[in-house]
């Protein structure tokens, strides 16, 4: 399964829409007026389906995810000096990053890879392909990529 995750190019707060291989609109992310990141996902109907929000005053940077109002998890970037590196205390995940930042790779428990992530270049907004092994782990996936652009955001 792939998504594509495209930044909106005009917006206060960051917005996301969220494509199917089709083109469809699969998910949408509005950002909420908070301390630090709070990206609310919602399905096609506008019923709410999770949060990643940025956990403020960290040494490394955090973001909480929910589903619904439930909290799930923490991904938490790790300290590297060359290739960013995130773990997911939820599921045993782990992302590793490339030195320019463009591509990750969502690494399972067991070393199989969960998903692909790779920022497409040459547009106006952040645009991302996320290439989804088993679609079951698309939400997550999705929370992954959100709490990853809104770390670069945070730095620059």
């Amino acid at each position: 399964m792939k998504l594509l995750f495209k930044q909106r190019f005009f917006s206060w707060f960051d917005s996301y829409d969220i494509f199917d291989e089709n083109g469809n609109t699969v998910y949408t992310v509005e950002g909420q007026l908070s301390w630090g990141h709070c990206l609310k996902i919602f399905d096609t109907a506008g019923n709410e389906l999770g949060t990643v929000k940025e956990r403020i005053l960290t040494f490394l940077p955090k973001f909480e995810m929910y589903l619904g109002n439930d909290y799930i998890g923490c991904i938490s970037k790790e300290f590297s000096f060359f290739k960013p590196a995130f773990n997911i205390d939820c599921n045993g995940w782990h992302i590793d990053g490339d030195f320019f930042e463009w591509d990750y790779s969502i690494i399972g428990p067991k070393g199989e890879n969960v998903a692909s992530v790779s920022k497409e270049l040459f547009n106006w907004t952040d645009t991302y392909v996320i290439d989804i092994n088993d679609p079951r782990d698309a939400l997550c996936a999705l929370m992954l990529v959100l709490a990853i652009d809104a770390e670069k955001c945070s730095r620059n």
